[in-house]
C-alpha cells in the first residue's frame, strides 16, 4: 500500500457533497479551515453526525479530526450497507439532511440498506420526510431504480427543538443507473398533500388545507391533501405543525414544497428567555406553502430547486451515455453540485439557456459509476 495522497480542501460549505462524492469516487480529501475563523470554531454536531453515519454504514472508512475539530481528513473505504442499522441523527439539522447522500450510498452499496434514523422529521430548513416519500423517490425510479425495496416508512414525527421522530428507510442495490432524456414538464395533471401535527389541535390542519385548497381551486379541481395528526408516543417531543404538497404532471414530474412550523432551537434565537415567540398562524402556513408550490411551477423544471442537485448527481453516475435534462434556473446548490461533480468525477455538463421557456437544458456523459462492491447472484 503506497502513500495515501489527499484532495485538499478548504472551508466547511458544502461538506455534505463533499463526503458523498469523495465516497462514490474512492478519493480520500482533506479539509482544513473548517470555520477557523468563528467563534464556536470546527465541525457542528450534524456533521459530526453525518460523518458517524457513513461510517456506520461503510467498512474500512478512516475519520480523523484534530482537536479543535478545524480539519479532517476522511479516507473512504466501501459501502457496505446492511440492515438493522440505527443512527441518532440529532437535533441540530432534520433527518433530511441526512437522507439525501444516504440514498445514493445506499444505491452503490454491497448489501441492501436498511436504517433507522431518529431526530427532527420536519423542521424550516431540510426537505421534510413527506417530499422524500412523494417527490425524491420517483425521481430515483427515473434512473432505473426499481421500486420493490425502495421506501420510507414515517413511524413516529419529530419537531424542532426536540425531535422524538422516526423514520426507516430501505434501499435496493443498483448494478448502474440508467441515462435519461428528461426534457418533457408537461402540465400539472393533480396535487396532493399531507399535513401534520404535534402535539397541538388537530384543527390545525384543516386550518392549513382550507387555505391552501382556496389558492389551488382557482386552477386545478384535482387536490387531495391528507392529514396526519399524531398523538401520544408517536407525536415525538415538541409541539408543531405543517405542511407538503406535491405537483404531479401528466408527463410524470413531481414538483415538491413544504414547510413546518415550531419552536427555534435555542443556539438559533441566541437567548434563553422563558416568553415563547408567536409562531405563525395555520392559514397562513397553507396559503404560503401554495404560493411557494405554484411558484416552484411556474419556473419550469423537471424538478423543484431543492432537488437540482440530486438531478445532477444522478446524471453524473449514469453509465456512458448522454443524460439531458431540463432544468429550472441554477440555484446556488446546483450549481456548487456541478463544480463539485466536474471536481470528483471528472463529469462536465453541457448548459443552455432556453429563452423561450427562461429554463436550462443540461447536457451530460455520465462517469460510468458501476457498483463493484455488490455481490452477484
Amino acid at each position: 500500500m503506497g502513500k495515501t495522497t489527499y484532495k485538499r480542501l478548504k472551508g466547511s460549505q458544502n461538506l455534505r457533497q463533499r463526503l458523498l462524492l469523495a465516497t462514490l469516487s474512492s478519493s480520500p480529501v482533506l479539509i482544513e479551515d473548517i470555520r477557523a475563523d468563528d467563534t464556536l470554531p470546527g465541525l457542528r454536531q450534524h456533521e459530526v453526525s453525518l460523518l458517524r453515519l457513513f461510517e456506520k454504514v461503510s467498512d474500512d472508512c478512516v475519520i480523523e479530526i484534530n482537536e479543535t475539530g478545524t480539519k479532517l481528513k476522511y479516507k473512504p473505504g466501501i459501502v457496505m450497507g446492511g440492515r438493522h442499522l440505527v443512527h441518532d441523527c440529532g437535533v441540530s439539522r432534520s433527518i433530511g439532511y441526512f437522507l439525501e447522500p444516504l440514498i445514493l450510498l445506499g444505491l452503490f452499496a454491497k448489501k441492501p440498506l436498511t436504517i433507522r434514523l431518529k431526530g427532527i422529521t420536519n423542521d424550516s430548513k431540510d426537505p421534510s420526510v413527506d417530499s422524500f416519500r412523494s417527490t425524491t423517490l420517483p425521481l430515483l425510479k427515473r434512473f432505473g431504480v426499481p421500486s420493490e425495496g425502495l421506501n420510507l416508512k414515517i413511524e413516529s414525527r419529530g419537531s424542532p427543538p426536540h425531535g422524538g421522530g422516526e423514520v426507516v428507510l430501505t434501499i435496493p442495490v443498483v448494478q448502474s443507473l440508467n441515462a435519461v432524456t428528461w426534457t418533457d414538464v408537461g402540465m400539472v395533471k393533480r396535487i396532493r398533500g399531507v399535513t401534520f401535527s404535534t402535539r397541538v389541535s388537530s384543527q390545525f390542519e384543516n386550518t392549513m388545507i382550507h387555505a391552501a385548497r382556496g389558492i389551488f381551486n382557482h386552477f386545478i379541481p384535482d387536490v387531495h391533501i391528507f392529514t396526519d395528526h399524531k398523538a401520544g408516543t408517536q407525536a415525538g417531543n415538541s409541539p408543531g405543525y405543517g405542511i407538503s404538497l406535491v405537483a404531479e404532471t401528466n408527463a410524470g414530474c413531481f414538483i415538491s414544497a413544504d414547510t413546518a412550523i415550531a419552536y427555534a432551537r435555542e443556539e438559533e434565537t441566541g437567548d434563553i428567555e422563558d416568553e415563547k415567540k408567536e409562531l405563525m398562524p395555520p392559514e397562513y402556513v397553507g396559503e404560503q406553502i401554495a404560493s411557494i408550490l405554484l411558484g416552484e411551477i411556474e419556473q419550469g423544471g423537471v424538478v423543484d430547486s431543492t432537488h437540482q442537485g440530486l438531478l445532477f448527481l444522478l446524471c453524473a453516475l449514469c453509465p456512458q451515455d448522454v443524460s439531458k435534462v431540463r432544468s429550472a434556473k441554477l440555484s446556488p446548490y446546483g450549481i456548487e453540485m456541478l463544480r463539485h461533480i466536474r471536481d470528483f468525477l471528472g463529469v462536465k455538463f453541457v448548459i443552455k439557456p432556453d429563452p423561450f421557456t427562461g429554463t436550462v437544458i443540461l447536457k451530460c456523459l455520465g462517469c460510468g459509476l458501476k457498483n463493484l462492491n455488490r455481490k452477484v447472484s
